[in-house]
């Protein structure tokens, strides 16, 4: 068995890799050749934690795995992220353990990697200004993600904590290539939606982060920082008047408050959803039909996503002779 550690990934898997082996974990997603089930919470009281178990097969790529990971929102602000996994990778001819890797920076490169198959195929082709909300650990990855596939230009911060987004500004300045110089700290919601092309929401909000009417026609939305049916980012209204894609029907209805509150409130029913992200991927469903749509990517996290990632850093470490070979 392979052990990868979070340098080794950080060092050996290139965002733009990760987009295409995710795009294709939803492409078989949605055709029906990959096992997926919803994943399991356990709840942890004392902390206000939370324990998911995340397994899949996709049978295309012939990949099997399970991600183990925990959320401790207490951790916030502290030496210790929100979010931390591990992942395991097997073998589908003879199930035996491949790999286990770092599962906290997958699940950051992963996320990100999301919403760049969305924007490639959701946003239009001119966006330029990109706004982010929320600084934590998938801030850098969304913005990473969004820059590889779209000539970003322009990037604008909104969080709370002044501190955190001038921390991820410097973070994305020092970056490199394809993310740009031009970065800012925005003032406020409405300032940065003003100029807006793509927005990346990655909080965790329970309520909307900005009033439906600052949002401009034509832009695109990623949503992933909602994961719970009671939290919300977007406002209803404006999810309303959306083409809305999410990664997988199912789940996002389970899951998703920010279509699970708006269809309580008989805003939406669940044929506002065009579609899954593997149907825009595969062509049967159109992600933006005019220049004009609001279009909006709704992502609760899927295990296909992390087993595709987690499948192309062995492939990769393996080349590169990375990675410590243990024996349990």
């Amino acid at each position: 068995m392979l052990i990868i550690t979070r340098a080794e990934l950080q060092r050996l898997v290139p965002m733009e890799l990760a987009i295409d082996a995710v795009a294709a974990a939803f492409a078989q997603l949605s055709r029906g050749q990959a096992d997926v089930p919803l994943r399991q919470h356990l709840a942890v009281p004392p902390a206000d934690g939370l324990a998911l178990v995340m397994p899949a097969y996709l049978a295309e790529s012939s990949a099997l795995g399970v991600k183990l990971l925990t959320l401790f929102p207490n951790n916030a602000g502290g030496e210790l992220p929100v979010i931390q996994a591990t992942m395991m990778l097997f073998d589908t001819t003879d199930g035996q353990a491949l790999a286990l890797m770092d599962g906290t920076y997958l699940t950051a490169l992963r996320t990100g990697a999301a919403s760049g198959v969305a924007t490639r195929h959701m946003a239009r082709e001119d966006a330029h200004t990109l706004a982010i909300f929320g600084a934590g650990a998938t801030a850098l990855h969304q913005v990473w993600a969004v820059c590889a596939v779209r000539p970003i230009r322009r990037i604008m911060i909104v969080n709370r904590s002044a501190e955190r987004a001038a921390r991820l500004a410097e973070a994305l300045r020092t970056f490199g290539a394809p993310i740009p110089l031009d970065i800012q700290v925005a003032t406020g919601a409405s300032a940065a939606l003003a100029e807006a092309d793509v927005v990346c929401l990655a909080t965790a909000a329970s309520t909307p982060l900005f009033d439906d009417a600052d949002v401009r026609r034509g832009t695109h939305i990623n949503g992933i920082g909602s994961y719970t049916a009671a939290m919300q980012e977007l406002p209803g209204a404006t999810v309303a008047r959306a083409r809305v894609v999410v990664d997988q029907r199912a789940a996002a209805w389970a899951e998703a408050g920010d279509l699970v509150i708006p269809r309580q409130q008989g805003i939406i029913g669940e044929d506002h959803v065009v579609g899954e992200l593997g149907e825009v991927v595969a062509g049967d469903v159109a992600g933006r039909l005019s220049e004009h749509d609001i279009t909006f990517f709704k992502s609760v996290g899927n295990a296909a996503q992390d087993v595709a990632v987690a499948q192309l850093a062995y492939m990769l470490a393996r080349e590169a002779g990375a990675g410590i070979e243990a024996t349990l």
